[in-house]
């Protein structure tokens, strides 16, 4: 089993910058690929960015291309999702995603463990 623990969210200005961090616990020797998710009320849960195992390679949802940067630190266990140039519509609650899996992720049915997630609010 893996453990997945989001931190780092909160409030923030319209404009404004804010990194979120996903600590993994368990069988870390998983080498699967990690992604964010976020849902806002009411909508159904969206990709965000993803990170393969070596962090060679990631992927974005077109929203947040050239705003948001994913990282791993996998000595750490953790990966990073930093967010930059915020917008009233990426309010949410972000969750981050681990597969086992080497290949990267775009669906939610793709990942098999999930943390409880970190609310992001943006105030414009």
């Amino acid at each position: 089993q893996v453990q997945l623990v989001e931190s780092g969210g909160g409030l923030v200005q319209a404009g404004g910058s804010l990194r979120v961090s996903c600590a993994a616990s368990g069988r870390t020797s998983i080498n699967g690929a990690v992604g964010w998710f976020r849902q806002a009320p009411g909508k159904e849960r969206e990709f965000v960015a993803a990170i393969n195992w070596s962090g060679g390679s990631t992927d974005y949802a077109d929203s947040v291309k050239g705003r948001f940067t994913i990282s791993r630190d996998n000595a750490r266990s953790t990966v990073y999702l930093q967010m930059s140039n915020l917008k009233d519509e990426d309010t949410a609650v972000y969750y981050c995603a681990k597969r086992t899996g080497l290949a990267l992720g775009v669906t939610p049915r793709q990942y098999e463990y999930w943390g409880q997630g970190t609310q992001v609010t943006v105030s414009s």
